[in-house]
This record gives structure tokens, C-alpha cells and sequence, in this order.
């Protein structure tokens, strides 16, 4: 008999219901918090969007000079292994760190599209070439070079591009993941660290997956992954974009089972936040595949739907129309996208809805009170000072309030920070003097590089010489034309003056050829093309099996 009620019984299937109502009430409790807390998570980041740059490409990208409407965030591509030295880092194997600031002023862009209100991060690997831990078996070398990048460029984020041969290297991958761990635990400010991979229409292959495991067992707080929805070989072009969002949500799937693994389950909200997805727009490798601006769209609304943090694309290069000298738009090209479109078209749509930057340590360079002129030092001046009466051929840099530009054609007279009267401004601004610099000793051609100029000889369109010690190559035929008229009146004259990069190349093939092939250090040229230089998620990437793409 019930001791609070007197004369009533106490009924086991009601208690059993009592207990069920309770268990579901404090059950559903539960699964609403940590909905709650799943939303809460996923939605710490401001959705932005990013796009590769190919640093090597040739012709540069201004990325430091987007413009009021332009695109702000950048991934600096590719961070190599130095083809002299596995452990050291270099810019895809054409120039060190103090290379690149000296030849490509990577340093001083970087600082200007900060400036600006941008923000960049530095991708690591690509398919062209390697990674420093693909060979690198030196683990405290290995921490050195992931650090020497992430300190010089002040980074906040790194992509971690896996794929070609290095994405079935396990050992490779994690040694990576040890050296990543090591960096990433020592930055104070914190480290984003973002896998790249290939990924196929039914998701992330076995190596991709293996890779992610990889990762996590080694203690590597990931942002997320991303994935380069490209190269899928369809059977049609209208197959294309349904094979996109395919691989969108089996990746995400494949992520939660991820994270199960290692007993850290994350909800369904915040795998779509880690989660990113980089097409490579326009033309494809494969001919059929073909990411159209219709396609962008329906990417950029499946994206904002579920939630994704990160969007990228292949690449800010390419975001422009083929000219009409490009034979076959079926063609990959690393300049222009093979479609009809203004100029990025591609970038406007990604971005819209994403209001957000790449995770950033450096601050833009700001003052609060009025600008004053500074006096340029020679001494502090990277490039000689500009002065009013001194000629200026195309690509010849100079320093002019504590800035640096570059002439984009022949210039005499016209002041680098002041509108030309015409309209046409033949600078380019770079960015500014950085703190610390001095000159940057010209390149001095070694003797005997070319035969001296001889005014009785016949010279046609390539042929190079020395005049003065300095060295010309010719774009016409010509004779009796001295090629000292290309300094004053370089439209006119039959000469042009080597570049800096040019006259760095030839040092580069003149020591190869005196030390031979095991000379250490990585080659400055001028011509690095993104063929050869790049690789990944920013030249069109690899297909989900790995196989090689060109796209760049």
C-alpha cells in the first residue's frame, strides 16, 4: 500500500510511462542543447571567401592592388621544397624568401594589400611539385621551414595543398603533420590550419581520408577541409555542377565519421563549417568539366544554405576572358578562365554574402593624424629614388615617398604618387618601403656573358650583346644602332635593356653550369611560369584519383 496515498496502489505501468516522459524530456533537453551548442560553434567565423594566386606566374598578379571593389583575401601559392635543399622553402622552386622580396617585392605587396583591408594566407605543396616533408626526414629542419614562412609572412592561417605523389606518401604526410603540430602549438596568436585535398563526386578518396587521420591523431587543431571540386572527368558538361554539391556532402559526412573516430564528435552544423569547396572556374583539364558563372552561383547559395565558413577558387588569375589571340578556349590557360566574362566576374559572385577575412595577425599600417612627406634616404631605399629628369624604361623600379613603384612603360618626368595629365598613369604602385631595407644591389652580368656590341654587325630580334658592361637584346634587326638610345628613347630604338630578373637568370644558368647540377638554392627567373611552378588547388589541381593536372 502507498504510504502517501492511503487506499491506491502503486501501478508499475504507470511509473514505467513516468519514467519514459522524463527520459525523453531530459533526452530531448539534451539533443536541443547541443543543437544549440553545434549552431553556436559553426557560427564563431564570419563566412569569407578567398582565391589562390599563383606567385610565379608570369606575368605577376597585382594582388596587392584590388581596388575599391576587388577581391581583398588571397592564397599565396606555392611553398615548396628548394630543388637544392628538400628541407628549405622556397616559391615554387624559383625563388627563396629573400629572393622573392628582392625579385617579385613579395614582402612589400603583402603589406600593401594589408593596408588595404586585405588579408592572405600561404599554401604549402600543390601537384607540380613537392612539399619539404616529402623528402625532408629531418624533423627539426622541417619545424624551421614551416616556421621561417609562418614568421616572416606573419601568418595566422596555412593551406596544407596534399595531393599528386605526396598524397599516398603516409610517412611524408606525417611528418608534416608532427612538424604542423609543433608550429601550430607554438604560435601564440594561433595557427588555422587548413587541409586541401582531392575529392571525387562520392567524396574524399582513401588517401584523402587517411591524410585527415593522419592529421588528427597527431594533435593538429584543424579549421577544416577543404576540397578542390574539379577535374571530375564527367560525361557531359551538364554533369559538372551536380557532381560539385555530390562531393560537398559526402565530404561532410566522411568529416563527422572523422571526428568520431577520435572520440571528438562534432555536430552537423559545424562539419559543414569545416568544410570548404574550391572549383577551378571556367575550363577544366578535362575537357568536359567547365565551372560557369551559372555554376558559381548555385555554389555560392548551396554554400551560404549549409553554412560553409570558407569558399576559395582556382584562381584570381584566371578570373578574366581569354583574348582573342587564344586559340582553343577548350585549352587551359593560367591567365584567363576560357569563358565569356568581365573581369572577375567569378570572384563577385563567390564573395557576395561572405563579408568576412582569412584569420589575420598583421594589422594594416595606420596613422591617426595627418600624412606628412617623408624624405626618401637613399640609404634606407630599397630601389634608387625617382627623380624628374631621369628616363625610365618599362619595369624599372623606384622609391618616391617611402613607396615603391614600377614603371609599366617608357616614363620620363611623371611624378609616381600624382594623376598623369593624360589620364594614363605609367606607375604602378607596389607597396611601401618596408622597415630595416637598404639597397638591393643590381645584378651585374658576368664577364663574357655576351659578345661586346660591334656598330659594324648585323644584329636580329633576340640576339644580346654588352654595351658598357650592361646588357641589351635586340627586338628588330639592326646595325650601327647603338643600344645605349634604349635608356632615352626605348619606343624608338631597336635595343632593350635586360631586366633585373633577366640578368639573374643568366648568373643562375652561368653558376649551374660552373658548380654543376648539385648546386644548392633555388633559382631566381624571371620567366617562372606557373607551369612548371605551381600546382593544386591553383593550377586546376589533380583529379580525385591524384593524376597530374596542368592547369596554370
Amino acid at each position: 500500500m502507498a504510504k502517501w496515498y492511503p487506499g491506491r496502489k502503486l501501478s508499475l505501468t504507470r511509473l514505467s510511462i513516468v519514467l519514459v516522459v522524463i527520459a525523453g524530456l531530459i533526452g530531448g533537453g539534451v539533443y536541443a542543447w547541443s543543437k544549440v551548442q553545434d549552431v553556436q560553434v559553426a557560427s564563431e567565423r564570419t563566412p569569407w571567401f578567398d582565391s589562390y594566386v599563383d606567385v610565379t606566374a608570369t606575368p605577376t598578379f597585382p594582388f596587392e592592388s584590388p581596388g575599391e571593389d576587388g577581391q581583398k583575401n588571397v592564397v599565396l601559392s606555392f611553398i615548396v621544397a628548394d630543388p637544392g635543399d628538400a628541407c628549405t622553402p622556397s616559391w615554387g622552386g624559383y625563388y627563396d624568401l629573400d629572393a622573392a622580396e628582392s625579385s617579385l617585392d613579395l614582402d612589400r605587396k603583402l603589406q600593401r594589400l594589408r593596408n588595404l583591408g586585405g588579408s592572405a594566407m600561404v599554401s604549402f605543396g600543390g601537384q607540380a611539385n613537392h612539399d619539404i616533408a616529402y623528402e625532408c626526414e629531418d624533423a627539426s629542419r622541417l619545424v624551421d621551414g614551416y616556421t621561417s614562412v609562418v614568421e616572416r609572412y606573419d601568418l595566422a592561417s596555412i593551406d596544407m595543398d596534399i595531393e599528386g605523389a605526396f598524397l599516398a606518401d603516409e610517412d611524408g604526410i606525417a611528418r608534416q603533420a608532427d612538424a604542423i603540430r609543433t608550429v601550430q602549438d607554438a604560435r601564440a596568436v594561433g595557427l588555422d590550419v587548413w587541409l586541401t585535398l582531392p575529392v571525387a563526386p562520392d567524396g574524399l578518396t582513401f588517401e584523402g581520408l587517411q591524410a585527415i587521420r593522419t592529421y588528427l591523431k597527431a594533435g593538429v587543431d584543424l579549421a577544416g577541409v577543404n576540397v578542390m571540386t574539379m577535374n571530375y572527368n564527367s560525361e557531359s558538361e551538364r554533369d559538372f555542377y551536380p557532381a560539385v554539391e555530390s562531393s560537398l556532402r559526402a565530404t561532410q559526412s566522411q568529416l563527422r565519421s572523422l571526428y568520431q573516430e577520435i572520440d571528438a564528435p562534432i555536430g552537423d552544423a559545424t562539419a559543414w563549417s569545416r568544410v570548404a569547396a574550391t572549383p577551378m572556374i571556367g575550363q577544366n583539364d578535362t575537357r568536359t568539366d567547365v565551372f560557369t558563372l551559372a555554376d558559381a552561383e548555385r555554389l555560392s547559395e548551396f554554400a551560404d544554405e549549409h553554412g560553409m565558413a570558407r569558399m576559395s577558387m582556382w584562381s584570381l588569375n584566371r578570373d578574366q576572358q581569354c583574348s582573342a589571340n587564344w586559340p582553343d578556349p577548350k585549352q587551359v590557360s593560367d591567365s584567363c578562365s576560357g569563358l565569356v566574362q568581365e573581369q572577375g566576374d567569378f570572384s563577385k559572385i563567390l564573395r557576395e554574402h561572405r563579408s568576412g577575412a582569412i584569420s589575420q595577425v598583421a594589422e594594416a599600417v595606420e596613422s591617426d593624424g595627418p600624412i606628412e612627406l617623408v624624405e626618401d634616404d637613399p640609404e634606407t631605399s630599397p630601389y634608387p629614388i625617382w627623380t624628374e629628369t631621369t628616363a625610365y624604361p618599362a619595369e624599372t623600379k623606384v622609391v618616391w615617398h617611402r613607396n615603391v613603384y614600377e614603371a609599366k612603360w617608357w616614363t620620363e618626368g611623371d611624378q609616381p604618387d600624382l594623376a598623369a595629365e593624360n589620364g594614363s598613369q605609367p606607375w604602378r604602385l607596389l607597396g611601401p618601403v618596408l622597415p630595416g631595407e637598404k639597397p638591393i644591389e643590381r645584378p651585374e652580368l658576368p664577364a663574357g656573358a655576351y659578345p661586346a656590341w660591334d656598330a659594324s654587325k648585323e644584329y636580329r630580334r633576340g640576339d644580346r650583346v654588352l654595351f658598357d658592361g650592361d646588357g641589351f637584346e635586340a627586338k628588330w634587326y639592326s646595325r650601327g644602332d647603338s643600344p645605349d638610345a634604349a635608356l632615352v628613347q626605348p619606343q624608338d630604338s631597336p635595343w632593350r635593356a635586360l631586366t633585373d630578373a633577366e640578368i639573374a637568370e643568366v648568373i643562375g644558368s652561368s653558376n649551374e653550369a660552373s658548380t654543376g647540377a648539385n648546386g644548392s638554392g633555388a633559382a631566381v627567373q624571371a620567366d617562372a611560369s606557373s607551369d612548371s611552378a605551381s600546382g593544386g588547388a591553383s593550377d586546376g589541381g589533380s583529379g580525385a584519383d591524384g593524376s597530374d593536372a596542368d592547369g596554370s
